[in-house]
This record gives structure tokens, C-alpha cells and sequence, in this order.
């Protein structure tokens, strides 16, 4: 029997496999560059291999009509101006999240600073919600406080996306550790589908589409990459190009040439 769960990671996934493009950057940083207008980067990028997008409830509830992709509504918030930017606050409940008609729930968890104990605190909460509910959860776990030197470092990342699959979430974001090998390692023991974060702004579309590649060649189920699509000069062919190495395993180098060309 199919559980309500893995209907919803349907929803959000094509056969296993994860392209989404993180939003919720409204809260923490304002309306930053690509997402003056968050609706119409969905609906520009909805028919290019997109399998869903991660957005803040308000954004949900103004959406002028429904979406053929996956939405995931995010509950962590902070702002750019506060003094604790790290510092997480959960912002909704898993049964909005239902009444708002999201296919699953989103958390940002810091490990390695002061916040730490807080945050898993709401992930253990909101893991136990969506548990009750059927609702898949997406724990983006990142390496970043006080306690951490080399974010990338990759028993850090192992340790980090562990945690996420430990207090139970279904899915894990995290950051890539730059190497297939190094990487391959966090995957194999990270007992959940791993997807790569994208990070700052890439230098060339090249670089993002080799990470993509490798990532993937190291186990991952997919990216999760915000700036990197949104503040692209056009989201919808970065989409697609990123979908040809996931979905259809193209190589990088092949689809950056078709990529310039477009």
C-alpha cells in the first residue's frame, strides 16, 4: 500500500530524483535580485524540468493559481538584520502547511554555532509532525557557527546530514564537500536521499554544471540551487540544462556548449 508520504515525494521528485529551487530567501535578505517576483520565476521555469521550488507560506497563499511542480512551504525564519542571523525560528505548523495545500515542509538547521540546541529542538518537533501527518520533511543542514573552520570540511558534512536523517527528516540539504570521493562517503552514510545546496552565486554556468554532475556521480538525488537559477539571466534554460544532467545523465561539458548557444 502506497503511504501519503511517498505519494507526496512524488510530487516533489521525478522518479527518485530532486531539481527545486529554493525561495525563501524573502524573509532572511528582502527582495534580492530574481526574486522581485517569486510567482513568475515558477511559472517561467514550471515546464523545464523542474520538480519543485521551496517558498515561505505567504508566498504560497498568494500564488494566482496552482503549479504543475512540487511545493515545499518553509518554517525557518531569520533576517539579515537581526543580530542572531543564524538563529532559526520556526515560522508555521505542519497542519498549515496541509491546509495550505504544500506537498511537504522545509526546516533550516545551523549546526556548530550557539543556536544549535533550538534548532534541533523544532527539528525534532516538526519531524514528529509530519511523521503524524504523512508529510515529507526536507532538513537543509548546514555546517555553520562559531565551532565550524572549514564548512566543506567532509566529515563535518557527514556528521551534519547525518543529523538531519537521525532526528528524521526525509530528505537532507546540504553543502557539496567539492569532490566526488569525499562526497560518495557523506552519501553512503546519510541513510536518506541527499540533495547538494548550491551556495553563492557561481562564477560560470559551467562550474555549477560540473558540481551538478559530480554531485550526482557521487549519489546525490539532486540539487537544490537558488541564486544560482533565479539570479541566472535565464532561469528556464538553467533549469533545463541542470534537468538534462539529471534526468537524462548528459554530460556537463555537453550541456554548457548548448547552453552558450542559447
Amino acid at each position: 500500500m502506497v503511504s501519503g508520504t511517498e505519494i507526496r515525494l512524488n510530487r516533489v521528485m521525478r522518479k527518485g530524483k530532486m531539481l527545486c529551487i529554493p525561495m525563501d530567501h524573502g524573509i532572511s535578505d528582502g527582495p534580492i535580485k530574481g526574486l522581485e517576483d517569486p510567482h513568475s520565476v515558477i511559472y517561467n521555469c514550471e515546464h523545464f524540468g523542474l520538480t519543485s521550488v521551496i517558498i515561505n507560506k505567504g508566498i504560497l497563499k498568494t500564488l494566482p493559481r496552482p503549479t504543475k511542480i512540487g511545493i515545499f512551504v518553509h518554517y525557518s525564519g531569520s533576517t539579515s538584520l537581526s543580530s542572531s542571523p543564524n538563529r532559526k525560528m520556526l515560522t508555521g505548523s505542519v497542519e498549515e502547511a496541509l491546509r495550505l495545500g504544500a506537498d511537504g515542509v522545509s526546516l533550516h538547521i545551523n549546526i556548530g554555532g550557539k543556536e544549535e540546541p533550538e534548532m534541533l529542538e523544532q527539528l525534532g518537533k516538526i519531524a514528529y509532525e509530519c511523521h503524524k501527518w504523512n508529510m515529507p520533511l526536507l532538513a537543509m543542514m548546514y555546517p555553520r557557527g562559531e565551532n565550524i573552520k572549514n564548512p566543506h570540511d567532509p566529515d563535518i558534512v557527514a556528521h551534519v546530514a547525518r543529523i538531519g536523517a537521525e532526528c528524521g527528516a526525509d530528505i537532507v540539504k546540504t553543502v557539496y564537500t567539492g569532490d566526488v570521493d569525499s562526497f560518495s562517503k557523506v552519501v553512503k552514510s546519510t541513510p536518506v536521499p541527499v540533495v547538494i545546496a548550491g551556495g553563492p552565486k557561481a562564477k560560470t554556468d559551467k562550474d555549477l554544471l560540473i558540481m551538478t554532475e559530480d554531485a550526482m556521480a557521487a549519489g546525490a538525488k539532486g540539487i537544490t540551487y537558488g541564486r544560482n537559477i533565479f539570479g541566472h539571466k535565464t532561469p528556464e534554460k538553467m533549469v533545463q540544462a541542470l534537468a538534462a544532467i539529471i534526468f537524462k545523465k548528459e554530460s556537463a561539458k555537453e550541456v554548457a556548449k548548448q547552453l552558450g548557444k542559447k
